[in-house]
């Protein structure tokens, strides 16, 4: 059996990767049972409308430093004062069984699974200008303005390292980068190697 390809998205937060990636999951390319989202762990609590084991896992530190010290995670790290990984157990068992994965994680986590998983297809969401992620940030009423300003500070950070990615989508309009992300997909499921 064909091993399933890994793929990784990261945006800056606001950039409407989540949004992105729950669009592609709806679609037909994802009807088969061979594209996995793989849900993430993190330490911070659920916003809006999100759900336990949807959206993330859910976890408290001390538990989320247990799997840490278990070496249960291919990547983690702490962003803007909360822990989020990405456990083994949500990825190789679908890569083994053929099935393809999509990580949602940030610019450090990326690079620490592609130190290890090199074969890793990596994939930057742009927002169309930083006028566009800053009223992003300011609408969606997440966060207060002392937030708000950290996390366009590491934004800036994290866009500056788009070169490091294999591919490059600007989110200006959710349904062509949807199928923009689709194709980039499709295209590795269909090389002449994995048939």
């Amino acid at each position: 059996m064909q091993r399933g390809e890994l793929f990784i998205v990261s945006a800056p937060s606001g950039t409407g990767k989540t949004t992105l990636i729950h669009s592609l999951m709806a679609s037909e390319l994802a009807d088969s049972g061979a594209l996995h989202f793989s849900v993430s762990h993190t330490t911070r609590a659920p916003r809006g409308s999100e759900v336990d084991g949807r959206d993330y896992h859910f976890i408290d530190r001390e538990r989320f430093q247990a799997m840490i010290d278990d070496d249960r995670f291919l990547e983690w790290a702490e962003y803007t004062g909360n822990f989020y990984g990405t456990s083994r157990s949500e990825v190789m068992p679908r890569l083994e069984q053929g099935i393809d994965v999509i990580l949602e994680i940030d610019v450090q986590g990326a690079e620490r699974i592609l130190a290890s998983c090199p074969e890793a297809h990596a994939v930057f969401v742009m927002p169309p200008s930083y006028e566009v992620l800053r009223d992003r940030l300011t609408n969606r009423g997440l966060d207060d303005a002392g937030a708000r300003t950290r996390r366009l500070a590491v934004s800036l950070s994290e866009i500056k390292r788009y070169e490091q990615y294999d591919y490059v989508i600007i989110n200006d309009d959710l349904r062509r980068a949807s199928d923009v992300l689709a194709a980039i997909i499709l295209e590795k499921r269909h090389r002449s190697a994995r048939i």
